[in-house]
């Protein structure tokens, strides 16, 4: 009996929608489209943002272990493993990794700027629907005040009904307009602010790569040059200790003789 209360409800709701639909005008078929764009880019931004989603630091760290033991293909398997726009900026940073810092730090540079377009993708396109959907429904205002007062014209008469209908028609396409870009604009910014935050983790990853492969090679270059020029102290052999010994025995020779 529930069953048939909330079917009989449901099949209630659907012609009233409808009907809610129909009274809206054609401006509101387009506010509905705008809407459906705009779920779309929502739920595109959000699983993005999801599968993106890394500590840098724990990379960084994991990374500099293998750096500073100087397994590097283990630092690139690693880092290509990892998801995320920062682990795409150490992979293209450590393939390159026997060349200067300055060439390094260009490098890093440019594999963010890549990054760039994937991480602002569809954000103008949200922006957009936030922007129109206010736009068109002012526009089904419009429409639906002339009809009505097209309709008064045409009967010679104030009607009710007509002046009911257009009324209807514009607040209708009004509040969806509103209805659909409110969220979206919301959605808008909340992804601007995602997307700085990403950006700000990449340049921070691209720094401390470029840091860590260039300060473990500078202490692998200090180590080896200092092991290079370690004076080596060799123990005295017997002949030498005889040496050392002799201008003694030759003074007591002396004195004897």
């Amino acid at each position: 009996m529930i069953v048939g209360f909330a079917l009989a409800e449901e099949s209630f709701r659907v012609p009233a929608m409808l009907h809610f639909i129909d009274q809206g005008g054609p401006f509101l078929w387009a506010l509905l489209a705008l809407s459906f764009v705009g779920m779309l880019i929502v739920l595109e931004r959000i699983l993005f943002f999801q599968r993106t989603k890394v500590h840098v630091g724990d990379l960084m760290l994991g990374l500099a272990n293998h750096i500073r033991k100087g397994a590097h293909n283990e630092a690139l398997r690693e880092a290509a493993r990892a998801p995320g726009a920062v682990a795409r900026v150490a992979h293209a940073t450590l393939m390159r990794h026997y060349l200067p810092r300055a060439d390094l730090r260009d490098i890093a540079f440019e594999a963010g700027q890549l990054e760039v377009p994937k991480i602002e993708k569809n954000l103008r396109g949200l922006y957009t629907v936030a922007l129109i959907a206010p736009l068109i429904g002012m526009i089904g205002t419009v429409s639906g005040l002339i009809s009505a007062f097209v309709e008064m014209s045409e009967v010679g008469s104030f009607s009710n009904t007509g002046v009911a209908k257009g009324v209807y028609e514009s607040l209708i396409t009004t509040g969806v307009g509103l209805l659909v870009a409110v969220p979206a604009y919301l959605f808008y910014l909340y992804f601007v602010g995602r997307t700085k935050r990403l950006m700000h983790r990449i340049e921070r990853g691209a720094i401390e790569i470029v840091n860590i492969i260039c300060d473990a090679r500078d202490e692998g270059v200090y180590a080896e040059a200092k092991q290079a020029h370690q004076p080596v102290v060799d123990e005295p052999d017997d002949d030498a200790k005889k040496d050392v010994s002799s201008p003694e025995s030759g003074k007591s020779e002396d004195v004897n003789g």
